[in-house]
């Protein structure tokens, strides 16, 4: 029983410190150079890598239900007819 409270505390405080830079890099990211009005030259890139990653996901999801709906993911049997 101790062992969950110490994974579910180190869980926590990881998420925590996370948190707390998330927030300190969202603060100071809107003070340094021109603000948030300066990231605006990478959002093409951002939107590219996202409908990228999208489609890849996309892509590999309908080959895994592909192969399973067509018996590929069985296993091989040699007695079978």
């Amino acid at each position: 029983m101790h062992r969950h409270i110490t994974v579910l505390g180190l869980a926590f405080l990881g998420l925590a410190a996370f948190a707390v830079f998330a927030g300190w890099a969202f603060f100071e990211g809107s003070r340094i150079g021109g603000g948030w009005r300066s990231l605006g030259p990478i959002w093409p890139y951002v939107v590219g890598g996202v409908v990228v990653v999208a489609a890849l996901a996309g892509f590999l999801m309908w080959l895994a239900f592909y192969s399973a709906n067509h018996g590929y993911d069985e296993p091989y049997d040699p007695d079978a007819p």
